[in-house]
């Protein structure tokens, strides 16, 4: 029988926290919406998050960059739970290749770097760590209308409490 029901996330709709962005205050670390939506982001510092990079625990996302600054750093909106699309980039040891399954644990995969926009979603990779050693759990809960969970595919990710 074919599938007809995925998870698809319909949208924030969870609650947004106003954080601080960037590695540091100043012009050469401020964000822009335009080239920093949707990235995974971690804690790097008082109030502050900064971007994921590969093989981080993915902590949150950003939904939200204002134009004006707080004391040089760049400030905005993160949420830390419910669901996000995002796109498989195979196994932590070796981003690239593997296969992510329902179930899987998933950390930061091959980023973006800061001031380039996503073209599709941010990547991630099945986690190498068991679940139960995690402090910020997503796991995969569809993989989405191709069904494979292969590296570029489009899959469905949830925040475990």
């Amino acid at each position: 029988m074919a599938k007809d029901h995925f998870i698809v996330p319909t949208g924030v709709m969870e609650t947004a926290i106003a954080v601080r962005f960037g590695a540091g205050s100043g012009s050469a670390n401020q964000w822009s919406i335009g080239t920093e939506l949707n990235k995974a982001v971690k804690l790097v510092g008082e109030s502050r998050y900064d971007l994921a990079v590969a093989g981080n625990e993915i902590e949150g996302f950003v939904v939200s960059v204002e134009d004006g600054t707080s004391n040089g750093y760049s400030v905005g909106s993160m949420v830390d739970e419910g669901t996000a699309f995002v796109v498989a980039d195979g196994l932590q040891a070796t981003p690239g290749t593997g296969v992510i399954a329902i179930g899987d644990y998933v950390v930061a995969g091959t980023v973006t770097a800061k001031g380039t926009a996503l073209t599709s979603f941010a990547k991630v990779c099945k986690a190498t760590a068991a679940g139960n050693t995690l402090n910020f759990k997503w796991r995969v809960v569809s993989l989405g209308t191709v069904g494979t969970g292969a590296v570029g595919t489009t899959i469905v990710i949830s925040r475990v409490a």
